[in-house]
């Protein structure tokens, strides 16, 4: 396999996340992200890992700090979930609603912009991305989405602001120089049925961003990805980086609901679904368990058919989201009975490299780079 100098993290951990000492390692070449027609995925020859949010596990998630620091952990490619404001720019944030995820409540400026809103057929109460104009988001702060768990990150609330996806490329611009490899970038359309039926379709910002900053291309460092199908169908026409359709253990394609398709993801997942996937997509993302689900008592069970039938229709796999804490990890990786406790990633890791996965998305890239290390 070729190799290719990257560097990597010297002591970084949960418990010494703000180590920036660097020193140059001699492991595999990272996946370009350049776009590869059907039954091409053998193109793909390295591990992909995605920094999920950023580096989450440590950082208030979709924030800059958190980005960077899963840059200099390793990661190969940052995820922003895009979103957009009321002025039609792109931010980062898992969801519109942000009630959970920035200090908007602490704001009585903004009481009034607090509805009630079917989010994807659900009734979601809270603040909304696109009742804020970029300036106003500008405002808030970050805080971290899940403190019964991360507690150690709610020190860094109030600090961060929500980011565009022009600074989340300007970040890994300017981290590909520092760091002298390239950082890519793994955007998601959130919930793009949704934003399509509040005026403010996400896919033209997307595409004018990717082609001001000259990363609609073959060879740029970049995938698109998506949970609806209809949008990346249209994607596929106007893009020239790899798309990824996102997949879930359950329910269906928000699209699909909409117009009346009974298809699910199971069925988006079977040998057919894949090769129509196949069709206007470069790979799939599943839901982790799909790859490998668990048995009755929580443990890993038998490999399902996904990663052959995915490789056979020359579609590559990064399932979600691999996190380093008990209450994510198979019970035969749990490290104690508390779920905040940090159990044995590196073992959950390794079997889904044994069962053919080609990439990961983790909240604790530092584990990923270390547990791909270990394997070479």
């Amino acid at each position: 396999m070729k190799l290719s100098a990257r560097l990597v993290p010297v002591a970084v951990s949960a418990l010494a996340v703000t180590a920036s000492v660097l020193v140059p390692q001699t492991v595999p070449s990272v996946q370009t992200g350049q776009s590869v027609q059907s039954g091409q995925a053998s193109t793909y020859d390295d591990f992909v890992i995605v920094g999920h949010r950023g580096a989450s596990g440590y950082r208030p998630e979709h924030t800059l700090a958190s980005y960077e620091l899963a840059a200099r952990m390793g990661a190969d490619f940052i995820e922003p979930d895009l979103v957009s404001t009321k002025d039609r720019v792109l931010v980062a944030r898992h969801e519109p609603e942000i009630g959970g995820t920035t200090d908007v409540a602490n704001h009585p400026e903004f009481a009034g912009r607090k509805k009630t809103k079917l989010l994807d057929g659900v009734a979601v109460t809270g603040w909304f991305t696109e009742d804020f104009t970029l300036a106003e988001l500008k405002t808030l702060r970050a805080v971290e989405r899940i403190p019964a768990v991360r507690q150690h990150n709610t020190v860094f609330n109030g600090h961060y602001q929500i980011p565009t996806f022009q600074e989340v490329i300007d970040l890994s611009k300017r981290l590909s120089k520092e760091l002298s490899r390239p950082i890519g970038i793994y955007p998601e359309t959130k919930h793009p049925t949704y934003f399509a039926q509040q005026g403010l379709a996400l896919e033209p910002e997307l595409v004018r961003t990717l082609n001001r900053n000259g990363l609609n291309r073959p060879g740029a460092k970049v995938f698109v990805q998506s949970f609806e199908v209809s949008n990346l169908k249209a994607l596929h026409k106007e893009l020239r980086v790899p798309l990824v359709q996102l997949t879930s253990s359950s329910g269906a394609p928000y699209d699909f609901v909409v117009s009346g398709d009974k298809r699910t993801y199971a069925d988006i997942v079977s040998a057919q679904g894949l090769r129509e996937v196949a069709t206007y997509a470069d790979g799939v993302g599943p839901s982790k368990d799909q790859v490998i689900p668990l048995d009755a008592t929580g443990k890993l069970g038998k490999p399902t058919a996904l990663v052959a039938d995915a490789h056979r229709a020359g579609l590559v796999v990064h399932p979600y989201t691999f996190r380093v804490e008990n209450t994510f990890l198979p019970a035969e990786f749990d490290s104690s009975a508390v779920p905040a406790d940090s159990g044995n990633l590196f073992g959950e890791i390794a079997a889904y490299r044994k069962a053919g996965i080609d990439g990961l998305f983790t909240d604790n890239t530092d584990v990923a780079v270390a547990e791909e290390r270990e394997a070479r």
